[in-house]
């Protein structure tokens, strides 16, 4: 091919660490060496490099090598790089060509199978890849350096492909485990943020929520999730948060995460990732490297996770506890957290399905609230209306929020109960815009209990859970807490 002379022009040996041989006749070597190089440059990309007549003939590959044989990959022809640059290691310089970091990725012999002008195809036999593969040059106007890469032979046994999503596995509300139990379990804190799956290949990550929707272009502070990843193709579980700077970043906001994800375009989420960046919280990993994590117990889960490092500027693994149930909970109150989740050690992921593997234990607080309207679904309770007195004045409400979770078998004996006390006007001093609709006002005598994460800035529960009535308190008794 062309040799080193376009290598040369592009190097300051004064400069860069990379080795820059001199002018001089290139050695011959057995053309079958190769090396794949991980290069941290302005984009994460691999340099494939075969040994060829004394070079090392190049191509940068995006995305990587594919792993299945489909649809092919992007590789870039470069210049020819001498034999000595298959050992190199190391950091280039900020402004030198191909500035960044460069890592040996895998290395190897390989066999040539066909080698023209325009196809090379190749046997690879590395320590991570085997495999054939074969480089087509596309032809076209401005197109010269262009080829595409293909796997030709199928992927290693037992290799599946990443999924693009799946629906994430739910937790249930529950109680504790009983201490004879609590060693079967682990426990993580609940962050109160927006469920998240990343998908990370070629380096590259896409975030989806929990119905799939893309946000990756809301939160470019994860991309280097993606170069932290490098080629490892994985699918993770996990939750974004966003802190509460007042609280010196230590309490979750969850209406700092609603502004940062209500960014309108890529500019506006540049600048709200420099002021408020979010921070992804993986907790599990449903795919990774060709395997379905799915079947695993849940503790191979998390080692497995713990196996890839992630810890970033906006992206680290919170911790879980085996056993302590109580000790966890009490930790979780005690830093206004949403509370925890209990997780069988040896439970299986399953997506898209409430399991009792994963009981969702609430630490946050509990009010008494007095219960002003309703809105139904069929014949049952959907939904209650509650407040709290007025400046301790019963006759008047003050709305703190609609309870649409607890509910369970109080629904119909709700019902009964919220028709006998109908009435035309609401009870509360305010309603929120749009908030009477379907409503059914009732006379406010009926005093609950929730349990709830926190209060919000405007005077609202945050989260709340039905927990029932309680037949013996009066409005007049209802007393906010905090």
């Amino acid at each position: 091919m062309a040799g080193l002379s376009e290598y040369r022009r592009k190097r300051d040996p004064r400069r860069t660490p990379e080795p820059v041989p001199a002018d001089d006749p290139v050695p011959r070597g057995d053309n079958d060496t190769f090396v794949i190089q991980e290069h941290h440059a302005r984009r994460l990309h691999w340099d494939v490099r075969l040994e060829r007549d004394g070079v090392l003939v190049s191509w940068a590959v995006p995305k990587g090598l594919p792993p299945e044989p489909g649809t092919p990959r992007l590789a870039v022809h470069t210049e020819d790089h001498p034999l000595e640059y298959a050992t190199f290691e190391g950091e280039i310089p900020a402004g030198e060509y191909g500035g960044g970091r460069m890592l040996i990725w895998d290395r190897g012999r390989y066999e040539t199978l066909h080698w023209s002008d325009h196809k090379v195809e190749i046997a690879l036999h590395g320590e991570r890849v085997r495999g054939r593969y074969v480089f087509v040059h596309r032809h076209g106007q401005d197109r010269e350096r262009d080829w595409l890469v293909r796997r030709k032979d199928p992927a290693e046994p037992g290799w599946v492909e990443l999924p693009e999503f799946l629906p994430p596995m739910r937790a249930r509300d529950g109680e504790l485990p009983g201490p004879d139990e609590d060693a079967e379990w682990a426990y993580e804190f609940a962050w109160g943020g927006r469920r998240a799956e990343v998908r990370a290949q070629g380096g590259r990550v896409s975030v989806l929520d929990e119905d799939g929707a893309d946000l990756t272009a809301l939160l470019p502070e994860l991309r280097g999730l993606g170069e932290q990843l490098g080629a490892t193709e994985a699918l993770l579980d996990g939750e974004l948060v966003a802190f509460d700077a007042a609280a010196e970043a230590t309490r979750p906001s969850p209406e700092a995460l609603r502004r940062r994800l209500a960014a309108t375009g890529a500019q506006q989420a540049r600048r709200l990732a420099d002021r408020a960046p979010v921070v992804y919280l993986p907790f599990d990993v449903l795919h990774l490297a060709g395997r379905s994590c799915l079947d695993l117990p849940y503790l191979e889960r998390r080692r497995l996770l713990a196996g890839l490092g992630l810890e970033g500027p906006h992206w680290r693994v919170p911790e879980h506890h085996v056993g302590g149930g109580p000790a966890v909970l009490r930790t979780s109150r005690q830093h206004g957290l949403a509370g925890m989740i209990a997780k069988r050690a040896g439970g299986r992921y399953l997506p898209g399905r409430p399991s009792p593997d994963w009981t969702r234990i609430t630490g946050g607080r509990v009010q008494e609230v007095v219960v002003g309207g309703w809105r139904a679904a069929g014949d049952e309770v959907a939904a209650l209306l509650v407040g709290v007195p007025e400046d301790g004045d019963p006759r008047t409400l003050r709305y703190v929020g609609t309870v649409r979770s607890g509910l369970g078998d109080d629904r119909q004996r709700l019902r009964s109960r919220l028709r006998r006390r109908a009435r035309k006007r609401p009870p509360f001093s305010s309603v929120p815009r749009g908030g009477e609709r379907d409503v059914h006002w009732v006379r406010p005598d009926l005093v609950g209990e929730v349990a709830f994460r926190d209060w919000t800035s405007t005077g609202r529960l945050r989260s709340p859970r039905w927990r029932g009535l309680c037949p013996d308190r009066r409005p007049e008794e209802v007393v906010v807490d905090g």
